[in-house]
């Protein structure tokens, strides 16, 4: 058995996995208020009624720069004392098991090839659209993560007059409309004008930051998760519509683009990074 771990920036959720199956699943509070060496503590209170002689490696996806080579992350995201923990160590020395720890968008990204809408897509692109734009490069079936896994950090590239993430996350939403994706979408479905000329400027947006990828790693398909993919089928069209100015079309003939449709592929994620 092992042990998958999503430690997000309000709730931290583990789950077992047993034949390639989560078979029990818990969640808790983020520590996003304690101090250091309390929410060390804490963290480990909350994995260790999980742990069992049969558990034999954690995967822990974190929302943060990671040195994956020796386990420590930086700048936890809504984890203020976390600047620089060496949480792989200290999650050894305590339960004596190994530990594999990545950014939360590459466990997305993995989790997807190995067990959602990425599955048979050997080279593929997941994208988390959410408060922020992340993602995860998969190469051959194989996480890539770059020297210092910042490999796809695509929502940080210059766009307009800002970066791509501040037109294709929430922000968009925010700063230029005075709403929120979620508010927006309800008023889509019920045919609100406005709010549906939102959602078509949005996948606009998002359609250049697909046409970067396809540049960039060229992929067989791109997997899009988080809050704001739940409403693709409001921007889908304004999406593909702006494509059409890709100068590649028989690659863009091949892209398949597809949205998560598991809730859990963040943990499945976590636990691939143990295999």
């Amino acid at each position: 058995m092992k042990l998958g771990i999503d430690l997000g920036g309000t709730n931290i959720r583990i789950g077992k996995l047993h034949d390639g199956k989560i078979i029990e699943k818990i969640s808790a509070p983020s520590p996003s208020k304690m101090q250091l060496e309390e929410s060390i503590t804490y963290l480990k209170s909350v994995i260790s009624p999980m742990i069992s002689s049969e558990v034999t490696g954690i995967g822990i996806g974190v929302p943060s720069v990671v040195d994956v080579s020796k386990g420590i992350v930086y700048n936890v995201t809504n984890i203020p004392a976390w600047e620089e923990v060496h949480l792989r160590q200290i999650l050894e020395d305590e339960f004596h098991i190994p530990i594999f720890i990545n950014n939360d968008a590459n466990c997305f990204a993995i989790g997807e090839n190995r067990y959602g809408e990425g599955k048979g897509y050997p080279n593929m692109i997941g994208v988390t659209l959410g408060t922020g734009v992340g993602a995860g490069v998969v190469i051959d079936n194989v996480l890539y993560n770059g020297s210092n896994v910042g490999a796809g950090e695509i929502g940080c590239m210059r766009y307009l007059d800002h970066v791509y993430e501040h037109y294709c996350g929430s922000e968009f939403f925010t700063t230029y409309h005075n709403t929120s994706g979620k508010e927006a979408a309800e008023r889509a479905r019920n045919n609100d004008p406005e709010a549906l000329k939102i959602w078509e400027e949005y996948g606009k947006h998002l359609g250049e930051l697909v046409q970067v990828i396809l540049y960039a790693y060229d992929p067989d398909a791109i997997v899009f998760g988080g809050g704001i993919a739940d409403a693709f089928p409001l921007f889908s069209e304004s999406l593909k519509a702006s494509l059409q100015t890709f100068l590649f079309p028989k690659s863009l003939e091949k892209l398949q683009i597809k949205i998560s449709k598991n809730p859990d592929i963040a943990l499945l994620g976590a636990l691939a990074l143990v295999q």
